[in-house]
């Protein structure tokens, strides 16, 4: 006869066995065990070959990874394995199972004691594990349940009941002659006085006398294990509760938190992960550069400095415009320093939960004097660093002040400590707390302007390097910084990136000058849009309203030369004209009344030709009422109003009160309508002398579609005024040709040799 045991019945079998049998017995049989285990599933073998402790056979190795572990002295082994071997082959009374040597400890016995230490979860995960186990073992009931029919024919009526248990009303317990004190059957009733009758009716069947009828006992049980279960739900709620209010309160002190959201979330930066920018790839703010470099100069030569009893400034914020390289001038240090360096933005202090942000401020500040001397950049600094009481907020928690509050402490405070250096990056610098600004904090605040020509130059030739081209650098890079006033260093950076892509774009093997001249158009007025389809009516509105702002500026004085105008829609607009302005950094009135006639003369030349207006002069008329009003309220040009200047509100703010009174409002109002009344009747006047020259221009631009200066000076003759138009015109009595690099005798060497210098050993805090 064959038997097939499945793991589970040899699991049960086992452990009755060992249950019935004796100490000797158990180690008498344990052999005949093994073997019958093996032969039936090796891996459970495995689990069970634990408990018993056994050497395993041959062809099963490598199911047993702790078997290989033996001894360091191979006699000892020897002689234990042939202990071993005889207990076996003797049944000794030992229970020993072999392989664990005279002591009984088993091969390995100390990995999970590695493995718990090393992995605390993995405690918890076990003994979660083993109570499910133990309350599943314990669920698995010894008695047969069986039906009354059953329990009639085979037990009651042959005499084998020795009593009855109700437990719960419910559930009737069988207790058998051979075994009184163990219930082994059970079966259920649907009412106690329905079983009670059964039970008589049976019992007077066999003619037993009452005195001998079988005994029942009532019981009242309570089933804990269900109770445990219908309740385990709820407790496994509580107790996540319960473990996630401790880790935020803990992550609240700065340890962590949930999910770790007390950490700080910087980027490590160290000679091993940092960035590849250096300062010899930031050009067009000099003087900003040399601030920065003092502070890398210090964390590196620190003695330069305390010699003379100096202390370096804690912090410096670098604020402008966009695009002028504040955050290009820390990834400078970052790549320079090497020292420490951690970069953070400042929305990252601010999360969902509260106290997060002061717990990641001190968490910041702790990797920071751990690897002192180290170097802190707060990007956007203006988004924790808002000035206290301006946000509205009325009573309750404000998450962002206390965390303002917290970088305040750490940089100045009882605890702030020295070779921690702050810098930090804004276009807001107007709105940041007074306290966060002095010195002792951030002592210099240094500002990043848009670069001049000269800086515009340097730049330039910074992102002109990678690019494969013919052209003489130097000759192009003055060329494009004559032509580009106004443009920061990103739009720079687009620029030299637009000329590769559109030279790639028609298949050039290298970059050449048009590229870049079609790269300036393309970052000034959009991409040009030839597939859009203008009705010939409209094509010759905006020709005349190009001719009118063409010929405007061509006959004023302080308007800025033309470049280049044309009718083929780029971007939003449906024309465009490039101009040049001047590199000038006062205007005076008749400058700004000049520039105001120059945009309004679309209007005014369609009023002329057409007799009607169309809604293409609005962003002309946009333009024209900024002035206007800026000259009014801002820079005191207005004799009414007087020498008083407001600030005007920022586009997209909403202003809820003025700084004047109605009176003076209304005043405002009606000088600002006046300026603009006057630039347009002496526009209508300047066009209307000068009507052929605007109809001839717009004939022409219906040809051809595009003129360029070349062309305005066939069709109207040379400008009647001095202007400037090349770079070396515009440098002129401005002392040097190219920016001033020269370092100070004390940050010589520094930019050259950065990257030859050997970095201090830091880890990353983990």
């Amino acid at each position: 006869m064959t038997y097939r045991l499945c793991s589970r019945g040899v699991s049960s079998l086992l452990t009755r066995a060992t249950l019935r049998l004796s100490h000797p017995q158990l180690a008498r049989y344990s052999f005949g065990a093994k073997q019958l285990l093996l032969s039936h599933n090796a891996r459970n073998s495995w689990l069970l070959g634990r408990i018993l402790n056994f050497d395993p056979p041959k062809g099963f190795e490598k199911f047993y990874p702790n078997a290989s572990k033996k001894t360091s002295n191979k006699d000892s082994s020897k002689k234990e394995n042939s202990d071993v071997n005889k207990r076996e082959a003797s049944g000794g009374d030992d229970g020993g199972g072999g392989g664990g040597g005279s002591s009984g400890k088993p091969p390995g016995d100390d990995w999970w004691k590695t493995l718990f230490e090393n992995n605390p979860q993995a405690l918890i995960g076990g003994a979660v594990a083993a109570v499910l186990a133990l309350l599943f073992l314990m669920s698995e009931r010894d008695t047969r349940e069986i039906n009354w029919q059953e329990f009639r024919t085979k037990y009651l009526e042959r005499g084998e009941v020795e009593k009855l248990v109700v437990s719960n009303q419910s559930l009737v317990k069988v207790f058998l002659k051979n075994d009184p004190n163990k219930s082994q059957l059970c079966f259920t009733i649907g009412s106690v006085e329905s079983f009670e009758r059964s039970l008589e009716a049976v019992q007077q069947e066999m003619n037993i006398d009452p005195a001998f009828w079988i005994p029942v006992t009532y019981v009242k049980e309570s089933e804990w294990l269900k109770e445990i279960i219908k309740a385990a739900p709820s407790l496994l709620i509580i107790g996540v509760i319960i473990y996630f209010s401790r880790k935020l309160s803990s992550g609240s002190r700065g340890q962590g938190g949930i999910f770790g959201v007390g950490q700080s979330t910087a980027k490590f930066y160290n000679k091993e992960t940092s960035v590849k920018v250096r300062f010899k790839d930031v050009a067009g703010c000099e003087e900003a550069k040399l601030e920065i470099m003092e502070f890398v100069n210090f964390l590196k030569n620190p003695q330069q400095y305390h010699e003379l009893g100096a202390r370096i400034p804690k912090g410096a914020i670098l604020s402008g415009p966009p695009g002028t390289g504040k955050t290009l001038l820390a990834k400078a240090v970052a790549g320079e320093a090497r020292v420490p360096f951690l970069s953070i933005s400042g929305s990252e202090f601010l999360e969902m939960f509260v106290g997060v942000g002061p717990a990641r401020v001190r968490d910041l500040f702790a990797q920071a004097r751990k690897n002192a001397p180290c170097i802190i950049f707060i990007d956007e600094i203006d988004a924790v660093g808002r000035a206290r009481g301006r946000g509205g907020h009325i009573g309750g928690h404000d998450e962002r002040e206390n965390t303002l509050n917290q970088l305040l402490v750490e940089m100045d405070g009882f605890s702030s400590s020295t070779n921690v250096v702050v810098l930090s990056g804004t276009n807001r610098p107007d709105i940041l707390d007074p306290a966060l600004l002095r010195p002792g904090r951030f002592d210099r605040q240094i500002h990043l302007p848009p670069p001049d020509i000269k800086g515009r130059c340097s730049i330039f030739k910074v992102h002109l390097k990678p690019l494969k081209t013919e052209l003489n650098l130097d000759q192009v890079a003055r060329k494009m910084a004559a032509l580009t006033p106004g443009f920061t260093g990103a739009d720079i950076a687009n620029v030299c990136n637009e000329a590769a892509l559109i030279a790639a774009r028609h298949l050039m093997p290298k970059v050449e000058l048009t590229h870049f001249e079609q790269a300036i158009e393309r970052v000034i007025g959009g991409l040009e849009k030839k597939t859009q389809v203008l009705q010939p009516e409209e094509k010759k509105v905006v020709a005349y309203h190009e001719a009118g702002h063409a010929v405007a500026g061509w006959f004023l004085e302080h308007a800025d030369p033309l470049l280049k105008v044309s009718i083929i829609p780029r971007g939003k607009g449906l024309g465009y004209a490039q101009y040049l302005p001047k590199e000038q950094y006062l205007y005076s009135t008749e400058q700004l009344l000049d520039r105001m006639c120059m945009t309004l003369g679309g209007r005014v030349s369609e009023q002329i030709f057409f007799g009607r207006i169309t809604t293409g002069a609005q962003d002309d008329l946009s333009k024209v009422t900024k002035s206007a009003y800026a000259q009014v309220v801002t820079f005191g040009m207005n004799e009414k109003v007087g020498n008083v200047s407001f600030d005007l509100p920022r586009e997209g703010e909403p202003t809820f009160d003025k700084p004047y009174s109605e009176a003076t409002a209304q005043l405002i109002d009606e000088q600002a309508r006046d300026v603009i009344n006057n630039a347009y009747k002496r526009t209508f006047d300047l066009l209307t002398k000068h009507k052929k020259d605007v109809e001839k221009i717009a004939l022409r631009l219906l040809e051809k579609e595009v003129l360029d200066r070349e062309d305005m000076i066939d069709l109207l003759g040379r400008r009647p005024f001095k202007e400037k138009s090349t770079y070396e015109e515009f440098v002129e009595g401005t002392g040097s040709e190219v920016e001033d690099t020269s370092l100070p005798k004390g940050l010589e060497g520094l930019q050259e040799n950065g990257d030859e210098e050997e970095a201090p050993s830091t880890t990353i805090p983990t």
